[in-house]
């Protein structure tokens, strides 16, 4: 297998870094959604996370990281809100200050928590352009150290934990399904997932409305994102150089879902499953339910990541 900017040495030494830190989240089950998909449904609850998403994983554990010196000058990041939440309250825990870059049409309740975290909101243009020429320039004004939302090892091998604690937690699956955006979070748990159950065989989910992974997949090269529109606020980046080649070389496939699919199966995890997700997450559960290209079929037990939970409930999709 070729080398990865991660290993399952980085991913058990986050796991030990994070011990009384990140929660083990719990996994759920739904019988009605058992019997809509038609196999067993293992949903690994990353909304109960610290911050209400996995991203305080990955963010938790490369503040972790920093020398004492280097800490001492704070962090900064850009995110449309989960990250930048995760980073904050990161930074909170150590003592040290956080400058977050954030788009100007982030959702609100993002925002807010990020400033209840203690963190400092920088606002920009909603585009990647204006958040890293903005990073930059915070990255200047600061002396502080960047810690990017997804294309960082240290965050990699945080999220990475959720497969370590989901394979203890449900025995013999066979298959794992994934949120992509940025591909921190896949990245993470299927290098875990590779190197601990190499059976378990991996699919990302992805808005067809931002389908840069689906694509790159299928061309087998890494294509930018252009103009994304999805619900699914935390799936609009691009991949990055150390995430796309994870999802080339170890990713079975990418499962694309539409905006109407999202939307149903959010609803349908809030009612039946009494879980509340946020759209991203609901991406990997409309992939399970729908699977647009079969690639599921004949998989029996499914452990679908569940991102976060991070809800606008003034701005509900239905």
């Amino acid at each position: 297998m070729p080398p990865f900017a991660v290993d399952i040495a980085d991913i058990q030494q986050a796991r030990q870094r994070l011990a009384g830190r990140a929660h083990r989240t719990p996994v759920m089950t739904c019988t009605t959604l058992d019997r809509m998909a038609g196999r067993a449904l293992f949903f690994k609850c990353e909304q109960f996370q610290k911050a209400g998403a996995f991203k305080f994983r990955g963010a938790c554990n490369a503040v972790l990281r920093l020398p004492p010196e280097t800490a001492a000058r704070g962090v900064v990041t850009h995110s449309s809100g989960n990250h930048a939440q995760a980073l904050a309250l990161a930074a909170a825990l150590r003592g040290i200050p956080a400058h977050l870059v954030m788009p100007r049409n982030a959702s609100p309740v993002k925002r807010r928590a990020v400033e209840k975290y203690g963190g400092r909101v920088i606002e920009c243009e909603p585009t990647l352009a204006a958040r890293e020429t903005t990073a930059a320039a915070v990255l200047a004004e600061t002396g502080a150290t960047l810690v990017p939302p997804y294309n960082h090892p240290d965050v990699i091998a945080g999220q990475g934990t959720i497969a370590l604690e989901l394979l203890e937690q449900v025995p013999q699956l066979d298959a794992v399904v994934v949120p992509i955006g940025g591909g921190g979070l896949m990245a993470g748990v299927t290098l875990a997932v590779k190197a601990m159950a190499p059976h378990v065989r991996v699919f990302a989910a992805e808005p067809a409305g931002a389908d840069d992974a689906a694509r790159s997949k299928a061309a087998g090269v890494l294509l930018p994102q252009t103009d994304p529109r999805t619900i699914a606020d935390g799936l609009r980046a691009s991949l990055g150089d150390l995430t796309w080649p994870v999802l080339r070389d170890l990713v079975e496939c990418v499962l694309t879902v539409t905006e109407e699919e999202i939307i149903a199966a959010m609803r349908l995890t809030w009612e039946r499953g009494k879980l509340l997700i946020e759209p991203s997450a609901a991406v990997a559960v409309a992939a399970v339910l729908g699977d647009p290209l079969r690639a599921l079929e004949g998989l029996q037990r499914i452990g679908v990541v569940l991102s976060g939970g991070n809800v606008n409930l003034d701005d509900l999709p239905w």
